[in-house]
């Protein structure tokens, strides 16, 4: 085992690698990283400063020194993002914004200048990385890998019922479009495709409760970490 532990959790939008990936950094107390929350915040960050979200150079550049920390509350379902000193909860899960993001992360530049900062979080006691990749590229050395799956019919009415719950307007068959169009273009970028590791343990939550998936995956991180029980 490597001086610094690291369970990588990846999948597509929708799976609930980000409920998985709060559960076990609290309940192991180690650090979380978000790395599609840092795709989501440098396209904020790019905007706010008056970037295109097409300027591969200018995107690398801002990426290397994104002022990006992440906070696990009690409060909520989710891991609190600040950017530059600013929390950026409430614009960073927005559709729009998840596009952007997909599309910024389709640059290899970016990706590149985002490699070494992702890495930088693998700090004691250990990490817990939640994104596409972590298991694949960021961290291919990784303890724990774990390939989180659902149907795009899943995902979408996971979404729908969240946006509902918050009161906000929402399509089921746009949401469902746009889960579709944003996986084709993740499995298929030329750059660290969307796919499970070869020696990822695959789960798929299509039919599973929070709970159910919650159980499983800390027996998988068991089964491969046991000095993590506690």
């Amino acid at each position: 085992m490597s001086e610094v532990p690291v369970i990588a959790v990846d999948g597509p939008s929708g799976v609930g690698k980000g409920t998985v990936c709060k559960y076990l950094a609290k309940k192991l107390g180690w650090h979380l990283l978000d790395s599609g929350a840092l795709y989501r915040v440098l396209a904020i960050y790019a905007e706010r400063l008056g970037v295109k979200l097409d300027d591969e150079r200018a995107l690398a550049q801002l990426a290397y020194s994104l002022p990006v920390t992440f906070h696990v509350s009690d409060d909520s379902e989710l891991v609190s993002v600040w950017l530059d000193g600013d929390n950026v909860d409430d614009c960073l899960r927005t559709e729009e914004t998840g596009r952007k993001a997909s599309m910024v992360a389709s640059l290899p530049a970016v990706r590149d200048a985002l490699l070494a900062r992702q890495r930088a979080f693998r700090q004691p006691p250990g990490l817990v990385a939640d994104g596409r990749d972590m298991g694949t590229v960021v961290f291919p050395n990784a303890e724990v890998k774990i390939f989180m799956d659902a149907s795009a019919e899943a995902r979408a009415q996971r979404r729908y019922n969240q946006l509902k719950q918050k009161g906000v307007d929402a399509n089921i068959a746009a949401l469902l479009e746009d889960i579709k169009t944003r996986d084709e273009r993740d499995r298929n970028r030329p750059v660290a495709p969307l796919r499970p590791a070869d020696d990822a343990v695959v789960l798929d939550t299509t039919t599973l409760t929070v709970e159910q998936v919650l159980d499983r995956v800390w027996s998988i991180v068991l089964s491969k970490l046991p000095l993590a029980e506690r």
